[in-house]
């Protein structure tokens, strides 16, 4: 089958997203639709595969663009290189899922020396005419050449000054022509090339370049962050150029048919004068609120306020619209759904549902899952607020706190290295989206609501502050001025991208509320899921945000980190480094009614809730001191110990001092002190009985230690090994369980307790174990046993678990995949090191998918959980089966839960929004294919 190169706008529709991209698909719908939309053509997604097969364009390619610019040329009566009437064209890109920003635009492309005296004459506007031309050297230099745009921007700010320019639109024909001269002199300089003369040689330049923009770095790490596929490809399109940079009764704008931040049905955007686009998105001039407009230019105002209604009625969702306005005539550069936040789109959904625009399903697949946790973003403690030195545009919502730094590779350095940072810019650009990434919050002080900064942080769920005019950045001396305040590198900013405010320091924040329209969403999303969405909580205040966050039960309760505070600590020392029965006893019985109280209150927040509660999973020595500190301090004291044998006079009396008074005047201190100095080691006198002693259980201590320490501790005794060789420890945890239970009921309370057994890999540990479970529950409970409804299951963490599920499901109520540690094990890769070492790489050049501790890795660990749930369900068929590792909050890992029939999944308390709706997303997907096979199946049969 021969591959499509070329579509002109009328030939396509939005069907053909997949070949045209999304802005070809929407130009040619739009063109279809009768709106004026510049001519013009698209080069499609298969040349762009074809140029990265082959290292060039496709052969034939060029021969097929000729004649579509001579269609172009019949349509627009110019003609391209025409030194008397010449036809200029854009070129831009135009990916299949939106990428704002990150490939290349070239504008004003066929000016050339010949041209630009033509288009001057044509327009009897030379400064018009010599601008375009400077703006395409410029925009080719950057773009095909790789030429930095400070270089040029540079040269433009020292040309207005010379001529005391103070916009661009001062600067008169002459002026452009010297720069014109001082940009061709930069590129053959920088690049060793001069600008061509050539149209199309200009034409197959810049088509190469849009196509190689499209594994720029900026664009591959945009990719990455929103799950893009590297094989889309990018389309080109080709479009007669309008000019809103022609006079004042010309423009450029961006508008939103909603605001973006926080679904407002208002037009919501911003235009220039005597502009062209460019100048909008890129944020180097501020422009006016489309509110403007209505006065500047009413009737045009009133077209684009009824095109903005047609284009988000026929696409069904609000729409982000590029418009020129050439000499009084408004045209659609662009239309495609827009960037928005959280909680703008909930509110957007929620609103097209009440209008009949969307039914709730719809409405629930609109939904970016990941994008719930901008719900969840704090925003400012408005009581310890100071007053705002500089206000900008609050570009995109939530608070960040952070240390400033002036460069996106600054951003990302500092970030890594655990630092919370705002980025300072004068503005953005799309080379800059690490740091964005990296930052807490953006804060510029150039740019609008619709520049590169705002709408890539609002897709990011970041805050931003944009255009905060006050602020006066300086960033070669890394530093920036504001209210009469300098902002040094490393000072700490407070941005509220809600209000657009900019304080000095750190200022509170306090969590976020669920708004109306989430809640309605959610309940939404509650009606059509069948999967639960349980918590992953340890404590009562984590199971009360479960709960709140709309959570039907806790799915991991790690008892190991309730042993973890300073008042428990040494109890939990005291038990494991006891040396008899009766003292482990001892410490047990105070560990106790810890226990209980523990549990009885996440009892209490759950109020009737199943709550699955883990017996200790962590092998002992991880509460004992580190081997490698003690050695330290056992170091130190025997050192001081040396010291003081050393200047021991060899009387029993130091002079003038009795030897037993200076041993009873020391003070008594902790039996084993972690800091020993000098100031502690007595001068002089015999050597310290208390010294002595601590170095003595010192060296008990670390011989325990090492006594206890494993080669590898995650195979290692651990999870049920340790409570098969010591059942006491699992016995006081369940009988702390139970207890609890009882202390509920007694108060009126329901409770749903499930007990989970950790880290089994033969059925036999299960049986074992729940034996004793069993025992316990009969002598705390007695003849109420069967009245408390308790289950007890297993973590599937081990691949023989899941090997062996029928053997293990015998004994079990429940099973429960851990599947941080399933993955590490079917992976054979240590998390800790493969995150830290070689997995980064691997994703990054596509040997791995995703990060499998992130994604749940479909075809290893996924097929082990398949084989175990279905088998398991063979043997009992109402096994209730579910995930509790950190994959139980993300959406593409829940989309293959529910492909494998689990009941449930689990995750932090934070993250079960997200649980909830992409649950229901997963749902709808399932009814939407059954649908379609079904369809299938009966075209067949007919």
């Amino acid at each position: 089958m021969s591959k499509q190169w070329l579509m002109h706008f009328e030939e396509g529709n939005q069907s053909l997203a997949g070949l045209l991209g999304g802005k070809g698909a929407n130009l040619a719908e739009m063109t279809r639709a009768g709106l004026a939309v510049p001519p013009g053509f698209t080069i499609t997604t298969e040349a762009c595969r074809a140029y990265y097969l082959e290292s060039r364009l496709p052969g034939g390619l060029f021969r097929e663009v000729r004649e579509a610019m001579t269609v172009l040329e019949v349509r627009k009566g110019q003609r391209f290189g025409d030194a008397a009437a010449p036809l200029l064209v854009s070129v831009r890109s135009g990916s299949v899922t939106s990428m704002p920003g990150m490939m290349d635009t070239i504008l004003n492309l066929g000016l050339n020396d010949e041209t630009v005296q033509g288009l001057a004459a044509a327009t009897n506007n030379p400064r018009f005419a010599y601008d375009c031309y400077r703006r395409l050297i410029q925009m080719f230099g950057t773009v095909v050449f790789g030429i930095e745009g400070a270089w040029f921007e540079k040269k433009l700010h020292a040309l207005k000054e010379a001529h005391a320019a103070h916009s661009d639109q001062s600067v008169t024909a002459e002026a452009w022509q010297e720069l014109i001269g001082t940009y061709k002199s930069l590129i053959l300089k920088r690049a060793g090339t001069a600008f061509p003369q050539d149209v199309y040689e200009q034409l197959h330049m810049a088509v190469e370049a849009v196509f190689r923009s499209w594994n720029n770095s900026r664009a591959q790490i945009y990719r990455r962050l929103n799950g893009i596929p590297d094989e889309q490809g990018t389309a080109v399109n080709i479009q007669a150029m309008v000019f809103g940079n022609l006079n004042e009764a010309s423009g450029t704008g961006v508008v939103f048919t909603r605001n973006p931040s926080t679904g407002e049905g208002v037009l919501f955007g911003e235009y220039l004068t005597n502009a062209q686009g460019e100048d909008v998105v890129a944020g180097v001039r501020t422009p006016q609120p489309i509110a403007g407009l209505q006065q500047d230019m009413p009737a045009i105002y009133e077209q684009l306020v009824a095109m903005a209604g047609l284009l988000e009625k026929h696409y069904r969702d609000m729409q982000d619209i590029e418009f020129t306005i050439e000499n009084g005539t408004l045209y659609m550069l662009q239309t495609r759904s827009g960037k928005r936040t959280a909680q703008a789109a909930m509110r957007i959904a929620v609103e097209l549902v009440r209008a009949g625009i969307l039914t709730r399903e719809e409405a629930l697949m609109r939904v970016e899952p990941s994008h719930l946790d901008q719900l969840l973003h704090p925003s400012l403690d408005e009581s310890a607020a100071p007053a705002a030195l500089g206000t900008g545009l609050p570009a995109s919502p939530g608070a960040a706190c952070g240390q400033a730094v002036f460069t996106a590779d600054e951003a990302q350095e500092q970030a890594r290295s655990g630092k919370a940072v705002i980025l300072v810019r004068t503005e953005t650009t799309p080379e800059d989206i690490h740091g964005v990434l990296a930052a807490r919050g953006v804060l510029t002080s150039r740019g609008g609501m619709t520049s590169h900064a705002a709408v890539v942080a609002r897709g990011m769920g970041k805050p931003c502050v944009c255009g905060c005019e006050a602020l006066v950045i300086h960033a070669k001396q890394r530093r920036a001025v504001i209210g009469g305040q300098t902002i040094a590198e490393g000072d700490w900013l407070t941005i509220d991208g809600a209000t657009g405010r900019v304080m000095i320091g750190e200022v509170p924040l306090k969590e976020a509320d669920m708004s109306a329209e989430l809640l309605e969403m959610l309940q939404w999303a509650d009606d059509v899921r069948g999967m639960k969405v349980y918590a992953n909580a340890d404590n009562p205040e984590d199971a009360a945000k479960a709960r709140s966050f709309g959570a039907e039960g806790v799915g991991l309760c790690r008892t190991e980190h309730m042993f973890l505070s300073p008042q428990r600590l040494p109890i939990v020392q005291k038990m494991i480094l006891a040396d008899t029965e009766a003292v482990r006893a001892e410490a047990l019985g105070e560990l106790l009614p810890m226990q209980r109280s523990d549990f009885a209150a996440i009892f209490r927040a759950m109020a009737g809730l199943p709550v699955t509660i883990r017996l200790l999973d962590p092998p002992l020595h991880e509460f004992l001191p580190n081997l490698e500190d003690l050695l330290t301090r056992h170091a130190h004291l025997s050192a001081a110990r040396k010291e003081r044998a050393a200047s021991t006079p060899e009387t029993d009396e130091s002079p003038g001092i009795p030897a037993a008074a200076n041993s009873n005047e020391r003070s008594s201190g902790p039996v084993i002190r972690s800091d020993v100095s000098r100031e502690s080691i007595p001068a002089g006198g015999r050597q310290s009985p208390e010294s002595d002693l601590e170095l003595q259980q010192l060296e008990a201590l670390i011989r325990k230690v090492r006594g206890l320490h494993e080669v590898n501790p995650m195979l290692g005794q651990r999870g049920c090994r340790l409570g098969i060789l010591f059942p006491e420890i699992y016995g006081m945890q369940i009988e702390a369980i139970f207890a609890a239970v009882q202390d509920c009921i007694r108060d009126g309370i329901e409770v749903s307790p499930e007990i989970m057994i950790p880290l089994v890999g033969h059925a036999n540990e299960l049986r074992i174990m729940r034996e004793l479970v069993d025992q316990v529950a009969q002598k705390m409970l007695g003849d109420n046993r069967n009245a408390v409804p308790y289950r007890v299951g297993t973590m599937i963490e081990v691949p023989r678990a899941a090997l062996t599920a029928p053997q293990i499901a015998a004994h079990a109520d429940f099973f429960s995949f851990g599947t941080n540690d399933l993955t590490q094990m079917t992976f054979g890769y240590s998390r800790d090191d493969a995150e830290g070492k070689f997995l980064t790489h691997y994703v990054d050049n596509k040997l791995l998918p995703d990060n499998p501790f992130q994604v749940l890795d479909r075809d290893g660990v996924g097929q082990l959980i398949d084989l175990a749930v279905t088998r398991a369900r063979a043997l009992k068929p109402k096994l209730k089966t579910g995930v509790c590792g950190e994959h139980g909050g993300d959406p593409k890992s829940i989309r293959l839960c529910r492909e494998m029939g689990l009941d449930y999944v689990s995750c932090s308390p934070y993250r079960v929004p997200i649980a909830r709706i992409a649950a229901a997303q997963a749902e709808i997907e399932a009814a939407e294919a059954e649908k379609n096979s079904l369809a299938e199946q009966q075209k067949i049969v007919s």
